[in-house]
């Protein structure tokens, strides 16, 4: 009896567990079996195996061939077994260095002809195979730039699986094969949308520009054409460029998601899902493999909901949790996965079905229970989690002196923020929190940077009043210090208080 061992990479979610592949030959009836709780697509690897061993000149064992995936506990599924399998099971005859072998992971899936094909999933997977101390790993042609991202680990890109078993010592003849290619980059780098060509709305710009610095949620409401998704599109190009980490975990949900991942993005995702979305396409799931939805792909970025009122209300309500938490977590029967939701949520609505409702010079033809159904759609413990509320108006005059004096550029925004968070990261140095928004409620009311009274004192009577929830005043209270950044202030002022209750409620001191 013969065994050989090799390693796989089972995702779950973002989470790759290490894979024990280990192929038994024993003198019994011939068979090729596969245990190890394998999915329907894995399962059918055997055949494939088969077919693109032979038409690589590799003979399978003509014996009893087991293969075992372990822990056998462990739900896996797809084709990126297929190399680490078919390895294992030309290795029983010791026709391969069964060191070498054990020292390497495989993946990737097996085409007929024996060429590897590209797989989803592999930045995640050579991720979680180098935090598992695995120094080698072999993956298809097409998924080597990508799997190249992962420092600290040997990257070997193979065509076929014949180019495979002569690295690991095989006799094989080498026959030219075209890889097969990857599918084509989708380029996230359309050019940074320019913030000056925002017309006429310089409160608007303000309160993106204060919703950048301090990673602020936002809701602006007002009727089309006033800029609402104008400004949206605007955000990503004003905030800092992400880090390594963060570039890196962007790249890892684009890869499960199936997209080429050719080198890292620094710029930070805009996600703008449809009204018509369903939860699945927001937060993710699938009947057998979980995939990220939109607040997932989201992530270290933008989630723009345009016509927020036309969403079903249990799918914006399924926004609480990852905005409160910062991550989404997908139950499935034997299955759980959780997905970073780090997040900037943007939401734009009209007034109305019809958008006229308060329409200088506008005519709204809706009855006011269609209004009170539209805007309830925004349900309060969602609206509650928003920091800025912001009113927008259609522009009705445009004079060139005017906009000239009052343009604000990609450029000087960008700076601004960059600034502002610079003075955050520093106030907050000696806490686990770098933005404003996350700084938790106990720590600004009673910390070492809580404010005076006097200063409080509109808040206090907001909060009395029943104008304010305690997790309200906790997001005025973080607007505030974001403004007082933005002014290079020490701390807040009672009109940076002022203007953050404004912002949020619309409620002036």
């Amino acid at each position: 009896m013969t065994t050989a061992r090799t390693w796989a990479i089972a995702l779950t979610g973002l989470d790759g567990a290490l894979v024990e592949v280990e192929a038994d030959l024993s003198n019994q009836q011939p068979e090729f079996r596969i245990i190890g709780l394998a999915d329907k697509a894995l399962g059918e690897a055997v055949q494939r195996v088969h077919n693109a061993s032979a038409n690589c000149g590799l003979a399978l064992p003509r014996r009893r061939l087991t293969v075992n995936l372990s822990p056998a506990s462990l739900p896996k599924h797809g084709s990126s077994f297929d190399v680490a399998i078919a390895i294992a099971a030309l290795a029983t005859e010791g026709s391969m260095d069964a060191v070498s072998i054990a020292e390497t992971v495989h993946i990737g899936e097996l085409g007929l002809d024996g060429r590897l094909r590209p797989v989803p999933g592999v930045l995640p997977a050579v991720m979680a195979a180098a935090r598992e101390g695995k120094r080698r790993v072999i993956v298809p042609l097409a998924n080597e730039a990508e799997a190249s991202l992962v420092e600290g680990i040997e990257v070997i890109g193979a065509v076929s699986l014949g180019d495979v078993a002569r690295r690991h010592g095989a006799d094989v003849e080498e026959r030219p094969l075209d890889p097969v290619p990857a599918p084509s980059v989708q380029t996230a780098d359309n050019g940074v949308a320019e913030l000056g060509e925002v017309i006429g709305q310089r409160d608007a710009v303000d309160a993106l520009i204060a919703a950048a610095a301090g990673g602020h949620h936002m809701l602006m409401s007002g009727p089309p054409g006033a800029g609402k998704t104008m400004l949206a599109s605007r955000l990503p190009g004003i905030l800092p460029e992400l880090d390594d980490a963060e570039a890196l975990e962007v790249a890892s949900i684009r890869s499960l998601c199936g997209q080429a991942v050719g080198t890292l993005v620094r710029r930070p995702p805009f996600e703008a899902p449809h009204h018509s979305a369903s939860i699945a396409a927001l937060v993710g799931g699938g009947s057998r493999v979980l995939r990220p939805g939109a607040i997932a792909r989201a992530t270290h970025g933008v989630l723009f909901l345009d016509e927020v009122g036309e969403f079903n209300p249990s799918v914006l309500d399924a926004l609480r949790q990852p905005l409160e938490k910062g991550e989404i977590t997908i139950h499935r029967a034997g299955v759980t996965a959780s997905f970073p939701a780090s997040f900037q949520l943007i939401l734009a609505t009209n007034p109305c079905p019809c958008g006229n409702y308060g329409v200088r010079g506008g005519s709204c033809v809706c009855p006011p229970i269609a209004i009170r159904r539209y805007l309830g759609r925004l349900s309060g413990p969602l609206l509650d989690r928003v920091d800025i509320e912001l009113g927008l108006s259609r522009v009705s005059v445009a004079h060139a002196a005017d906009l000239a004096a009052g343009i604000v550029t990609t450029a000087d925004a960008a700076a601004r923020v960059a600034e502002a968070r610079d003075r955050a990261a520093h106030r907050l140095r000696a806490t686990p929190w770098r933005l404003n928004a996350r700084v938790s409620g106990p720590w600004l009311r009673d910390g070492p940077l809580a404010l005076a009274p006097v200063v409080r004192r509109p808040l206090d009577a907001a909060l009395h009043r029943g104008s304010l929830t305690l997790r309200g005043y906790d997001r005025v209270l973080r607007v505030a210090w974001t403004l007082s950044d933005l002014a290079a202030r020490a701390s807040p002022t009672v009109s940076d208080i002022g203007r953050a209750l404004f912002m949020k409620k619309g409620i002036t001191t």
